[in-house]
């Protein structure tokens, strides 16, 4: 009996790790399983990513989690506040969620999906919310980094190298649009930044719902078969104009695809060379300078995955580096990113706390991450009271700033506003005070560990079939709760099906199987179990 027993064990734990070997196409570390911890202190908080708190004598609490960067079930990403750069800003824990099981296209097509296991703050930001620096996200270039002296920030590529970006400038002849039909180039003026006289734009979907822009000029919609990415030219990243729209402006960007968007003498040159159908070729790239940013550095850019900017280039190839300014000569709380040949860590300190965690000088923040984590580059990113770990949704440290909650608008699943948290007649963004201690204060971006799940599909539905809304419900940009709302659909509103190109009809993504659906004049994703099957004879309702 003894024995039997032991058998049926043994078989359901080999059930288990064959499972997750088959969700994530990669297994654990030998003799690990998730909660389990090293006997070096690691905990392993998800596949290829471990976590570990450091209790120091200054004293200071330290938050590490690492990325094995041999396990190909883990990668990096970047996060945005509320889904796009014009949005504000939002708490890191919220960013995790919004990200968590969001389409991936890591791997070179969309499909799969996120499990969110670590996330932290990512750059400085304005008032208004937007990052200071550029950033790159999920292969997206969504906001160039400054030109030649602004400094640029940690990257993580798609080949899965890593590097700190250093002095950057974009050259004007290598930001192009070539039109395959005509042969011809012209060049790109902007990314994601208000249009000028004369100037040609690109608009990605992570700016917002739309461009924003008026009427004085043409507007091009070009669906991609990629991200738009950093791809240097004679290169290209390759879409479809499928729309033209002359003299209207504020067009709305679905999740795969860009808006061309120019006026005066570019528009004249965009408006020659595009047709309904033609085939276009984005191509963008980063030149990389020394310290100096004189001397060419032999950096690339190109397929770059995520990225956020950074204050302190502490540490370069191991060799330490000096800042004499106060804010990095005075102890504050920090967040920073560093590696080595097999990890990629992610850094957090508490501080400003007296009796429990005083902070660092970015001395001793290099001293930390080169002693004890053996890093041989390392950047900080922005920290304070910005500087927030999350692991599993979970917020591990104690931020510095004091407590309160603002109350913001949200879509409720029946695609009304209501406020969270919910107090009746309080005016929305009215701060409110909270007995919580140590809050996280809303940042514009952040950092991303997160494993890969498999792409999973619905075959509920079909192009071409009529559904109708089963209730309210926002339709979005793309399949999933991370993109935007194009527009909220009354319950009983008709649709169709209609087929997406690169096969994600009925994708899985934030726990809902999505489709493409027309509603009148808004084409948008659903999620399935919002629709209902429409028939001449009535409804059938599918999803029980």
């Amino acid at each position: 009996m003894r024995s039997r027993f032991f058998i049926t064990l043994l078989v359901f734990v080999s059930l288990v790790v064959i499972a997750t070997q088959l969700v994530t196409g990669a297994s654990l570390r030998p003799g690990m399983q998730l909660g389990s911890i090293s006997p070096d202190g690691w905990e392993m908080v998800g596949i290829g990513i471990e976590y570990k708190e450091f209790h120091l004598d200054d004293p200071n609490r330290v938050y590490v989690a690492r990325l094995d960067r041999q396990n190909t079930a883990a990668t990096l990403d970047s996060s945005i506040a509320s889904g796009s750069l014009a949005s504000g800003t939002e708490m890191v824990s919220y960013m995790a969620r919004r990200y968590d099981d969001s389409l991936s296209f890591w791997g070179g097509s969309w499909g799969a999906r996120n499990k969110v296991v670590v996330a932290i703050n990512g750059s400085y930001f304005s008032g208004d919310g937007w990052p200071q620096s550029g950033q790159f996200i999920s292969g997206w270039y969504a906001k160039r980094f400054s030109d030649m002296g602004g400094g640029s920030g940690f990257a993580w590529k798609m080949d899965r190298t890593a590097f700190m970006g250093g002095c950057i400038a974009h050259r004007p002849e290598k930001q192009i649009v070539t039109f395959l039909a005509t042969g011809n180039t012209q060049r790109l003026d902007g990314l994601n930044v208000p249009r000028r006289s004369n100037e040609l734009i690109l608009y990605t979907p992570q700016l917002a719902t739309n461009t924003g822009t008026d009427i004085n000029g043409v507007e091009v919609l070009v669906k991609l078969t990629k991200p738009a990415m950093l791809i240097p030219p004679p290169a290209y990243v390759a879409g479809h104009v499928i729309a033209i729209s002359d003299g209207r402006g504020s067009t709305v960007i679905p999740f795969d695809s860009v808006v061309l968007s120019a006026n005066g003498s570019a528009r004249e040159t965009l408006l020659e060379n595009v047709h309904i159908g033609d085939e276009i070729g984005i191509s963008q790239e980063i030149t990389t300078y020394e310290a100096d940013c004189q001397t060419p550095r032999n950096t690339s850019w190109a397929k770059t995955y995520a990225s956020v900017g950074g204050a302190y280039l502490f540490l370069k190839d191991g060799e330490v580096q000096k800042f004499d300014d106060k804010g990095a000569l005075d102890r504050h709380p920090r967040t920073a990113i560093v590696y080595n040949d097999e990890y990629i860590y992610f850094v957090v300190v508490d501080g400003r706390y007296p009796d429990a965690s005083i902070g660092m000088t970015i001395r001793e923040l290099t001293r930390f991450t080169r002693d004890t984590l053996a890093a041989s580059w390392g950047m900080a990113l922005d920290g304070g009271g910005s500087s927030t770990m999350v692991v599993n949704g979970k917020v591990m440290n104690q931020p510095s700033d004091a407590c309160y909650t603002v109350y913001v608008p949200q879509v409720n699943r029946g695609g009304t506003l209501e406020k969270y948290p919910q107090e009746a007649g309080t005016p929305m963004g009215t701060p409110a005070p909270s007995r919580l201690p140590g809050c996280e204060r809303p940042v514009a971006n952040g950092m991303l560990m997160v494993n890969l799940v498999s792409m999973e599909k619905s075959h509920t539905y079909k192009p071409k079939d009529s559904v109708i809304a089963r209730l309210p419900f926002p339709l979005r940009l793309g399949p999933g709760n991370n993109f935007l709302v194009l527009t909220n659909i009354a319950a009983g509103k008709p649709g169709v099906i209609q087929n997406h190109s690169t096969s994600l009809d009925g994708v899985l993504a934030s726990g809902s199987y999505w489709w493409l659906v027309s509603f009148g004049k808004f084409t948008g994703w659903a999620p399935e179990e919002d629709l209902l099957r429409y028939t001449p004879v009535g409804i059938d309702n599918l999803i029980q």
